[in-house]
């Protein structure tokens, strides 16, 4: 295909500044943005007459601040400032203490038990207790919640039985030996806990106000949070208002008074809404990358996480694992990364991103190489052949199905191009808005769908575990005892050696199975406009404002 197709085809891509679980974004890949409402009539401005007011875009509304339910990252960024978990990433992306002052550790390495600051309290008062952990985690693990991020909790003894239906929530070993001290006894030594407990998933909630009123987390006037800031405020759809939380136990570390989520969910506008001095981030414009990228007020980072496309393995043609395998070799990633997606994104020729330092000392991605090249000559054959294996004349009709944003239809129609150019075959698309497409997606209604992945916790399981027998996170109908047992060794083998060795196996079956490919790693670019200093922004993790200020 021509390059300049692919600049006419490039559109802005938003990135997501919260780092992510075995999950989905909303759509856009979510970003910090701010707008500045101008000075009142008396020719003051906010900031004179609120303090220190920072202005960010959540994109679109969070799919819900319920830590159990809002398991993506249009809702992970504002509660990971509205709430704290028993452990927060700190400046070194390590998780350290958070609610809990300090922990203990068996030699086992299977039970935890945490010491609650005697100072952590709710934002109306009321002290944190290891009851409302207890609550929490059993909440979210409880069947009928229906908690997306359940699996997370598979790590705790009882955790899985208890969430299958095969077991009962007494199986599950949280418990709070005190008001202020709380015991977790895990299934198998898991060297990566503290880090997966600072997941939006692990957060406390005020039992006795959750008890009075199911729907806390839904209006401003009910919500209870015990983070550097509370819920002032919430428009939904429009702008929610935070404001510095006095009963924070660390309140003195926040230097803002107020931050102001809008909810822009076009590209352009933010961008423009920067530039006219109304944000204090923004993305920058693919078509514009060139022009600002090597800016001085530009943030570069990694992040991790991974755009991808899913197979539906259940639907023709994708039963056929080498006409999965011929639309991946397809793929020109690096043509999508340079002239589509821009802003210095790498392409990504293997499902785990750069950055995860083996027990050996050797990068994952190093040690497993490319994956899934981009090779159109193999990929016509393999689909000859596959084609021949199915009796098929020609290809049943296929539809790429993307949900809703610039970025996503930019690659969409790039990939449209490429299977025409090097394969021959006509693909249709259609969008569809976040809700709708994800019921769809987790439903199997989708032939050949869009996806993208953030980063729950440290290691190279998380993502590879997505695609587990009956996984909420697999979606491609996709089921190997082998795979299975890989992802078991991967997750509670105490040899470490042992354990990567598996995961990167499971990688290698996961592209030679094909049940999707991948198109880019994820980073953060972010234009910040002067005085804007301190956001925490974690390769994996959640964006944090704890410690930023506006100078």
């Amino acid at each position: 295909m021509k390059k300049f197709l692919f600049l006419l085809l490039a559109a802005l891509t938003l990135f997501v500044l919260a780092a992510c679980t075995a999950n989905e974004d909303a759509g856009e890949d979510p970003v910090e943005e701010n707008v500045d409402e101008p000075g009142e009539d008396d020719g003051t401005t906010n900031e004179e007459t609120s303090g220190k007011v920072l202005y960010l875009n959540n994109g679109t509304e969070p799919t819900s601040l319920d830590p159990s339910i809002g398991f993506d990252a249009v809702s992970w960024d504002p509660l990971n400032n509205l709430m704290e978990g028993l452990t927060r990433l700190d400046e070194d992306h390590r998780a350290a203490p958070g609610v809990a002052k300090d922990w203990k550790i068996s030699e086992d390495g299977l039970t935890y038990t945490f010491n609650l600051r005697e100072d952590a309290k709710w934002s109306n008062g009321d002290p944190v207790l290891a009851g409302d952990f207890e609550y929490a985690w059993k909440y979210m693990l409880n069947p009928e919640t229906g908690s997306p991020a359940a699996f997370l909790g598979y790590f705790i003894e009882g955790a899985e039985s208890y969430n299958s239906g095969e077991g009962s929530v007494d199986d599950v070993k949280v418990t709070a030996l005190d008001e202020k001290t709380l015991e977790v006894v895990l299934a198998q030594p898991t060297g990566f806990f503290l880090d997966v407990l600072t997941n939006p998933a692990f957060f406390p909630i005020n039992q006795q106000v959750a008890e009075a009123n199911p729907n806390w987390h839904a209006e401003a006037d009910t919500f209870v949070g015990n983070g550097p800031f509370k819920l002032e405020s919430w428009e939904h759809d429009v702008e929610m208002v935070f404001a510095k939380n006095e009963h924070y136990w660390d309140a003195g570390a926040v230097k803002l008074d107020k931050v102001n989520f809008a909810m822009v969910n076009d590209s352009n506008t933010q961008y423009q809404m920067f530039e006219s001095g109304d944000l204090d981030t923004a993305s920058i414009p693919a078509e514009l990358s060139d022009q600002l990228i090597n800016g001085d007020n530009v943030f570069i980072g990694p992040y991790g996480g991974l755009e991808f496309y899913r197979f539906n393995l259940t639907m023709e043609p994708f039963q056929n694992k080498k006409i999965r395998q011929a639309f991946a070799y397809a793929v020109n990633r690096e043509d999508i990364a340079k002239y589509v997606v821009k802003n210095g994104v790498e392409p990504a020729f293997g499902f785990i991103n750069p950055g995860y330092t083996s027990p050996t000392g050797e990068d994952f991605r190093e040690v497993n190489g490319d994956l899934v090249p981009f090779d159109p000559e193999r990929a016509k054959q393999l689909l000859e052949e596959g084609m021949a294996e199915e009796g098929y004349d020609e290809l049943p009709e296929i539809k790429l199905t993307y949900n809703t944003s610039d970025s996503n239809k930019a690659v969409a129609e790039a990939l449209q191009g490429m299977f025409q150019e090097h394969l021959g075959v006509e693909v249709a698309l259609e969008n569809q808005e976040w809700n709708v497409f994800s019921e769809a997606q987790q439903a199997l209604e989708l032939q050949f769908s869009r996806s993208s992945f953030i980063n729950d916790y440290n290691d190279p399981v998380n993502f590879l575990e997505s695609f587990i027998t009956d996984s909420y996170m697999n979606r491609t109908g996709f089921s190997s005892e082998e795979y299975d047992a890989l992802i078991a060794t991967g997750k509670s083998a105490t040899n470490e050696e042992e354990r990567w060795n598996a995961l990167y196996e499971a990688e290698k079956m996961l592209a030679d199975e094909m049940v999707a490919f991948p198109i880019r790693y994820y980073n953060t670019v972010v234009l910040e406009a002067d005085g804007v200093e301190g956001i925490l922004r974690h390769p994996v993790g959640y964006f944090d404002l704890k410690y930023a200020d506006k100078k």
